[in-house]
């Protein structure tokens, strides 16, 4: 398999990281994007001690300046970009009546407009390439409205249309959805509606997957052949109903 130049938003946790750890030990150079750069720089000297090519940048998909840096800066320095990973999430969940507008205003920003963002950075390279993958990490709850989680599913929603969208128009590019379940990682420890934060942090800790089985379905996606397109997947725990 050739080694392929990827990056990675939201890599210093969850499924983030644990995409860098995978596509890394599969031989992949990753390069690591987030605002925590202590994380990254401890990351990056995990995989480097385990034999593996990585490097980090830090990162704040909500700033368009920062994310074309993040390109820009991989671009002169390898001279492609052939996967990005649009991982980067955040999940404040309440119910719309407690008028959280700060929390719904980040989740946009984060989970849709940084999408977008990593999109326009990398687009013109990979067009111009005709080559090139985006794979971006959305969740079941794209696919039905749950409360107390109205808006965040609303940005799922918009992500995955955004996807689908952006697969219509790539003849050269692919492009892969994953869409996962419940998953054991930070989302639920910030931010939010504290007794409905508990709550979800309690069921992902008793029906969610751990984030490598996130990170195995990216992997897949990113070893097929040129001309293979996984445009979806969903992953999610046997026991989530």
């Amino acid at each position: 398999m050739t080694s392929k130049i990827v990056l990675i938003t939201g890599a210093s946790s969850g499924i983030g990281e644990a995409t860098a750890r995978h596509l890394a030990a599969a031989g992949h150079h990753v390069v690591l994007g987030a605002r925590r750069t202590d994380r990254l720089r401890q990351l990056v000297a995990e995989l480097a001690a385990a034999g593996h090519s990585a490097e980090y940048a830090q990162l704040d998909v909500t700033d368009l300046g920062s994310v074309q840096a993040f390109v820009d800066g991989t671009l002169s320095r390898h001279g492609r970009v052939d996967v990005l990973v649009n991982n980067a999430g955040v999940m404040p969940l309440s119910r719309l009546d407690a008028l959280r507008v700060d929390d719904w205003n980040q989740m946009i920003d984060v989970n849709l407009r940084g999408v977008l963002h990593g999109i326009a950075a990398v687009l013109p390279d990979m067009t111009r390439r005709k080559a090139g993958h985006i794979v971006t990490v959305a969740s079941t709850a794209g696919y039905r409205v749950d409360s107390p989680g109205v808006v965040y599913c609303a940005t799922k929603f918009a992500v995955r249309a955004v996807s689908e969208g952006l697969r219509q128009e790539s003849k050269d590019i692919r492009v892969t959805l994953v869409s996962p379940g419940f998953t054991r990682t930070e989302l639920t420890h910030s931010g939010g509606d504290a007794e409905t934060q508990r709550a979800m942090r309690a069921l992902a800790e008793s029906v969610g997957l751990d984030a490598s089985a996130i990170a195995e379905a990216i992997g897949y996606a990113v070893a097929q052949p040129a001309g293979v397109d996984v445009s979806e997947i969903v992953v999610q725990s046997t026991s989530q109903s």
